[in-house]
């Protein structure tokens, strides 16, 4: 692991605003890289309960990205001045995929819009927008297009790439796309290069255009890929059927990762999980490691898996393999989303676990119950991910 950045100082810290913040993966990162959150905006009540509580200093506007006011924003620039960067992911639901390009009056993206409204009043350095890879081929690319277009049009200079969090240090199959754009900024945009020796498969639009990839001549100079167990290996065994959530560590920290993890935390929250119904435990005696549904005697299989083809939800039923990397986090560990049994106990992956998965700090408390827990971590951009991304915009604002 890296020396997660320990000297940098209150003085060295670059000012940002989040929007869409989410339970706060995003703002997690980049505080690591010396960003401080000013102002965050989350429309759900228990999520943004959890970024108050992780981000105390911080001012949360709870409720449609739209109650940022004119007014609220000129408070905002009376007080602290020059905003170093406006990051957030809107969605842009109202883009067809069989649309033509379309402008901004379209109401359905008005979360978009709201983005570009408030990038226009405040006109930070920079601004960072990241989203699901599928966001490449929306409405046959012309969301992308329209990004390019507004942020263009504003003085910025924008570049987009598709990142693979394993180059990062997260152990998690997972793609996001990034768009980066900085103001009256004349040189490359520069994005943070693969740092661990991590593959994955990218089965989507331009993914060998806008994926950073790994020569082989570079990968032995890379980090050892950071695996499941090294994330997960020192918490202790839970029963499913008991909600404590709570438990001290039991033993010291066995790899750099986990001692990461643990600073700063005192005690293991949020370690508890969904229990298995009885038909799922039986299926779990015939899952090894790594393996899958495939692995379930065909009188035992889900009903719609008699019917599915060998190659076909190749996730779904999976036991997690302590030496490989998880399958996405998503906003439910159900074992009929994803590869998400434990490697060894006969469970689901915890909340915390989940968590770590995700690179989220223990020390880090999500709100709200199991549900809202899974739903906040499954939706966040993992904060190592968001660390690197934050020191290549770090970089840039610094020496424009």
């Amino acid at each position: 692991m890296r020396n997660i950045n320990s000297e940098i100082s209150q003085s060295d810290e670059i000012r940002f605003i989040d929007l869409f913040a989410g339970a706060g993966g995003l703002s997690c990162g980049l505080e690591q890289a010396g960003f401080k959150p000013i102002l965050a905006n989350e429309i759900n009540e228990t999520y943004a309960s959890t970024y108050k509580t992780n981000n105390p200093d911080c001012d949360v506007i709870i409720g449609d990205v739209k109650n940022i006011s004119r007014k609220k924003i000129a408070d905002i620039m009376k007080k602290y001045g020059e905003i170093d960067l406006i990051a957030g992911g809107p969605p842009c639901q109202g883009f067809s995929i069989n649309a033509p390009i379309r402008n901004l009056d379209d109401q359905r993206n008005h979360l978009f819009k709201e983005f570009i409204r408030i990038t226009k009043e405040i006109m930070p350095k920079a601004v960072l927008i990241e989203n699901v890879p599928g966001i490449i081929s929306l409405g046959k690319g012309t969301v992308v297009e329209q990004i390019y277009k507004e942020l263009e049009f504003l003085g910025y200079k924008l570049s987009h790439r598709i990142l693979f969090a394993g180059h990062y240090g997260v152990p998690q199959m997972r793609f996001r796309t990034v768009f980066i754009g900085l103001r009256d900024f004349h040189k490359p945009i520069l994005f943070p290069e693969p740092e661990y020796n991590s593959t994955a498969q990218a089965n989507f639009t331009d993914a060998k255009k806008l994926c950073l990839s790994i020569l082989p001549i570079l990968a032995q100079k890379l980090k050892e890929q950071i695996n499941v167990w090294d994330a997960i290996s020192d918490l202790p065994p839970i029963n499913s059927e008991k909600k404590i959530g709570e438990y001290p560590y039991l033993s010291s920290p066995k790899t750099t990762f986990q001692k990461y993890m643990r600073r700063g935390a005192k005690k293991i929250t949020s370690h508890f999980c969904n229990s298995l119904a009885k038909i799922n435990i039986e299926r779990l005696k015939h899952i090894p490691l790594g393996g899958s549904w495939r692995d379930i005697p065909f009188d035992l299989l889900p009903k719609g898996l008699t019917r599915a083809k060998r190659s076909d939800h190749t996730k779904r039923y999976g036991r997690l393999h302590p030496n490989s990397l998880c399958s996405t986090i998503l906003t439910k560990c159900d074992p009929h989303w994803g590869s998400f049994f434990h490697p060894y106990q006969d469970r689901v992956i915890t909340v915390r676990e989940a968590a770590r998965i995700q690179s989220f700090p223990d020390r880090y408390i999500f709100k709200g119950n199991m549900t809202k827990q899974y739903q906040q971590v499954g939706n966040a951009v993992p904060p190592l991910m968001a660390y690197s991304i934050g020191l290549a915009i770090r970089e840039m604002i610094t020496n424009a």
